[in-house]
């Protein structure tokens, strides 16, 4: 563990810049609109209308998901986040009358969800299970961090905090207080935000009950909750006993080794524990951590980053158990994942959880949103058969093309805050080093020893391996740059320091350079962008004779729009020489990869 320091980042060109832009100008507009049901063609979202309805602006009957409310708070924070890119004062005007309504809804106790606001407030806090109202603070509690740090605005903060304050008299472990814990967790890694932020001890301690809780209490929670409800749940799951590794509350979070049922839930959770684990020191939460790690990124993870390979439940499986036809893969999960990964890169500084965030980036997250920033998958699948998708039933989720919009649409807005946050995933820095985690065309100000130091980032991933940085400094400064070695290179990189190829040491996969560093130092560090050929694990039994092609951070796919039909039949040589083309495609400049004579 390390003490991690302030730093500023803003992205200002290159490959990810057209993405910040495209949120920026396309994402957040469409989006917005969705979740006042203007999408023409698109399922409704009743967001904003459940919201409306809560504050009593107009008459109506809820509509949606249970957790619709979420949908809204995570637009909020990725529109927070863009405000650091581009002022809009319209933008903001839009958030500040989301937050009146809000202010509007919220009960005097502090209590807020619109689900049961309008629907029966006498029921709220009886079915944690399956309700969300835990899940739906939490994405508020995140919203209201992201839009206070861009703006200073505190009204959502304030708003977060007095919802929280009413948690914190309802749950707890003193007799007359609830002993339950999220259905779908969420609030426990917000929490972290709203006490790093507000540095009041009850929000961590809040945060540190629903873990060390979930799993302990005998007989357990949800069983007691679902029977107190005369065997009554949501979903159409009556006389459906609550399933606990679907939960991850079969046994406490100190003794999961292996990563269980839902995924995003998993995920979102494992996120929680490693951010404790980092703020108590708790060495036994670290221990899991690290094996709940290895055990999605070595056995259940997909080539792309993609986790949870059943729809049935969106839920991991058991390990190798890695089906292509029928993944599922959700957007949200690959999230949750890249969050996991982030907060153990806090933990230990290893190139591994860098890797991982660099592999669901590429893969996943802008994989799954089409280049006009309206489309998108929920589903990400690594093999399509469109008549399949259409008329077998193990095959309806898994769609050959991106959707407008989903009834139950969580997956668009985390695109957007994953997006518009990109800069939190760039840098990390310490008291004498400077981690270049991901390569990303950027500017870093920081300082290090009383002395502030900018670094100047540019990158020609993923297309080419070079990468240049600018130190900028008022005066010589002594610290350490570490610059990671990414996973697909295969050769020894290549680093220099104002034109002179320099040694460096290698430790835990990055390449370290300690020095005195003048102003106008350049760096050039050169990685090896080429065609890999990936095997799975033998233990992946439906990949058995399969292949995939990879170049630098990209999986490639072969489609039939692009080859012939049954693309099925292909049969790739393993050695020979791609043909590699540039090609502009929606405005993007890719690099294609053409053999015809392997393809056959």
């Amino acid at each position: 563990m390390y003490k991690q320091l302030v730093a500023n980042v803003e992205i200002d060109s290159g490959f990810w810049k057209k993405y910040i832009d495209l949120v920026i100008d396309t994402v957040i507009p469409y989006q917005y609109e969705a979740l006042n049901d203007r999408i023409e063609g698109a399922e409704p979202s009743y967001a904003i209308q459940n919201l409306r309805i809560a504050a009593r602006d107009i008459e109506g009957k809820y509509n949606g998901m249970v957790f619709q409310d979420s949908d809204l708070y995570k637009w909020i924070e990725a529109a927070a986040y863009t405000l650091k890119y581009k002022s809009n004062d319209i933008l903001e005007k839009r958030i500040d009358e989301i937050a009146c309504l809000l202010e509007k809804a919220q009960l005097p106790d502090g209590y807020l969800n619109t689900f049961y606001i309008v629907n029966d407030i006498t029921k709220r806090w009886t079915n944690l299970c399956d309700c969300h109202e835990l899940y739906c603070i939490g994405h508020l509690i995140e919203a209201s961090v992201a839009y206070y740090e861009s703006t200073s605005k505190d009204k959502l903060l304030n708003i977060s905090c007095k919802a929280v304050d009413n948690i914190c008299d309802v749950f707890g472990n003193d007799k007359d207080k609830l002993k339950g814990y999220p259905g779908h967790q969420e609030i426990e890694l917000a929490l972290i935000k709203l006490y790093n932020v507000t540095k009041n001890e009850k929000y961590l301690e809040l945060s540190k009950f629903f873990i060390y809780t979930r799993g302990t209490e005998n007989p357990n929670y949800f069983i007691e909750e679902w029977k107190k409800n005369g065997k009554k749940r949501e979903f159409g799951l009556n006389d459906i006993k609550p399933m606990l590794e679907y939960n991850q509350c079969h046994v406490p979070v100190y003794d999961q080794k292996v990563a269980v049922g839902h995924s995003v839930r998993a995920v979102y959770m494992y996120t929680a524990m490693a951010d404790i684990a980092r703020i108590t020191k708790d060495e036994k939460l670290i221990n899991a951590c690290k094996e709940l790690w290895d055990n999605i990124t070595q056995k259940q993870m997909y080539i792309t980053g993609g986790i949870g390979s059943t729809n049935i439940g969106e839920a991991f499986t058991f390990d190798y158990d890695m089906p292509n036809d029928t993944i599922y893969a959700e957007t949200c999960a690959s999230i949750g994942l890249l969050l996991f990964a982030n907060r153990m890169s806090l933990l230990e500084q290893k190139s591994e959880y860098a890797d991982i965030i660099e592999k669901i980036l590429y893969n996943i997250v802008i994989a799954s949103m089409a280049q006009d920033g309206k489309h998108y998958f929920y589903v990400n699948p690594l093999e399509v058969f469109p008549k399949a998708s259409k008329l077998n039933p193990t095959q309806f989720h898994v769609k050959p093309e991106r959707q407008p919009w989903f009834g139950c649409s969580c997956c668009p807005p985390n695109v957007a805050r994953i997006l518009a946050s990109l800069h939190k995933y760039i840098y990390s820095v310490t008291e004498d080093t400077v981690y270049v985690s991901q390569f990303i065309d950027s500017l870093l100000d920081c300082e290090i020893a009383a002395n502030n130091i900018n670094i100047k980032q540019n990158s020609e991933l993923p297309w080419k391996g070079n990468i240049k940085l600018n130190v900028l400094l008022k005066k010589a400064s002594e610290f350490k740059l570490a610059l990671r070695i990414p996973s697909w290179n295969i050769q020894k990189p290549k680093l220099m320091i104002n034109g002179k190829e320099i040694a460096f040491i290698e430790k835990n996969g990055y390449a370290i350079v300690d020095r005195i560093w003048e102003n106008n130092d350049v760096v050039d560090f050169e990685v090896t962008v080429e065609v890999i050929i990936m095997e799975s694990n033998p233990l992946v039994k439906k990949n058995i004779g399969k292949v995939a092609i990879q170049r630098g951070p990209l999986i490639y796919c072969l489609e039939e729009v692009d080859n012939f039909s049954n693309i099925n039949e292909a049969v790739i040589n393993v050695d020979t020489v791609w043909k590699e083309t540039s090609m502009d495609i929606s405005s993007l400049e890719v690099v294609v990869l053409i053999d015809r004579k392997s393809v056959v």
